[in-house]
């Protein structure tokens, strides 16, 4: 029998609580801030792009809560800025969004028990950046307490960091000049946090690898040099550690070609 909604409610706010007292989820949060600045700034570009391609505040801020997606929003804009057939802005996201199925397969190892709709939704609202610090903290492949609560941590920090810097650039659009440039400290936040998972040959080698074919690959349409990237760091790991061996370093060292 269902809990009447005044219990269930209850319920869910003693959950939220539990969580907030948790000291995995606070350690997740206070790893993430320092990433912050990087990430709203690009959040910000992100918001001022949408409006200045054309959309309107409203199609704006609702692409960028379903969405959520700073690399497959700023590939899509000038498309649907063109007048593009919708298959090309769909297969152009898909495309760019397809390191996070590399990401997923790995997470499976620590997050395969939940329920099909909590990992659904840790699938939209996790990005690179939860996806290299929680493989910092936990590179051996096997689910331990406290991981869930990390990584929800990380997740409240950047969603809504991103959401709000985001929003800002939708309503200022017009204020703030894409002359400025803000939408590189993203990337110089994800290269920082990339140094600090090289820890070792195969990932390092991994790193070179992947920036190597992200150059190289450079003129492909659809920002496929991004896929190529991560590919060819998965190779070059697997080829490292030899046969068996398991795919978190390689899949570290292939953020190296992220964007």
């Amino acid at each position: 029998m269902p809990l009447p909604r005044s219990t269930a409610l209850t319920h869910r706010l003693d959950r939220l609580r539990a969580l907030a007292r948790d000291s995995q989820f606070r350690r997740g949060m206070q790893e993430h801030l320092p990433m912050m600045p990087g990430m709203s700034a690009w959040g910000l570009v992100t918001g001022v792009a949408m409006v200045k391609s054309g959309l309107g505040i409203g199609p704006a801020l609702l692409m960028t809560l379903v969405v959520y997606a700073g690399s497959a929003q700023l590939a899509a804009l000038p498309l649907m800025a063109a007048g593009a057939p919708m298959w090309v802005i769909w297969l152009t996201a898909f495309v760019v969004n397809l390191r996070f199925v590399i990401y997923s397969a790995q997470w499976r190892i620590y997050l395969g028990h939940l329920p099909r709709l909590r990992r659904t939704l840790i699938g939209y609202v996790a990005g690179d950046v939860n996806y290299a610090l929680f493989m910092k903290h936990w590179p051996e492949q096997r689910a331990e307490p406290g991981q869930l609560s990390f990584l929800a941590g990380g997740i409240a920090v950047m969603w809504v960091g991103w959401q709000v810097a985001s929003v800002t650039g939708i309503l200022l659009a017009h204020q703030i000049p894409m002359e400025w440039g803000l939408g590189f400290a993203g990337t110089l936040a994800l290269i920082g946090l990339t140094g600090s998972l090289l820890a070792d040959r195969a990932t390092w080698v991994s790193a070179g690898v992947a920036a190597t074919a992200a150059v190289a690959a450079y003129s492909l349409p659809y920002k496929l040099h991004i896929v190529v990237a991560v590919a060819a760091a998965v190779a070059a790991g697997l080829l490292m550690e030899g046969p068996g061996s398991g795919l978190h370093r390689p899949l570290r060292g292939a953020l190296a070609g992220r964007r």
